[in-house]
């Protein structure tokens, strides 16, 4: 798989991918989340379908096709060599309860065993592996790792309104 990459000033970035059996998509990535996929022609000109997902959408596609929600029979291995570990992406947003709290004082570690890998800011800063200190704000996008269960019983206690 051969992929290029080029930046779209004012609107975010390009990758042209050409795969194996030589087919052409390309992915735009706008800076507002905005993801746009256009598959090409045989001779790579000409757009023959193109989708647009919003960020929610294109995650939820992305752990799709990474093989977060299943595990090809082909792919045992890596499902064992991972065990049962699950990334989640979720947006804070204004109703949700833990906002202005630390990941301490939820106890995400402590009280789930979920992990939090990165909090993602809106102006697209991030804070990789943060620790108990740090607030949760409007915007940011908290980056969780764990069991599919524990992330499931995190969201629904602490992020979702009862």
């Amino acid at each position: 798989m051969n992929i290029r990459e080029s930046e779209l000033p004012g609107i975010g970035y390009k990758y042209e991918i050409i795969t194996k059996d030589n087919d052409k998509i390309a992915v735009v990535i706008h800076d507002d989340g905005r993801r746009e996929i256009y598959h090409f022609d045989e001779d790579h000109e000409e757009c023959v379908a193109n989708i647009t997902f919003n960020d929610g959408e294109a995650r939820k596609v992305a752990a799709i096709l990474g093989g977060m929600v299943y595990q090809p029979k082909a792919l045992e291995s890596l499902e064992i060599a991972l065990n049962d570990l699950v990334i989640e992406w979720y947006k804070i947003d204004q109703t949700t309860p833990c906002v202005t709290k630390s990941i301490g004082e939820i106890g995400i570690r402590q009280k789930f065993g979920v992990n939090v890998i990165a909090v993602l800011k809106k102006n697209g800063e991030s804070d990789l592996n943060p620790g108990p200190d740090k607030i949760l704000q409007v915007g940011d996008t908290i980056v969780i790792s764990g069991v599919r269960k524990d992330i499931k019983n995190l969201i629904n206690t602490v992020f979702k309104m009862n």
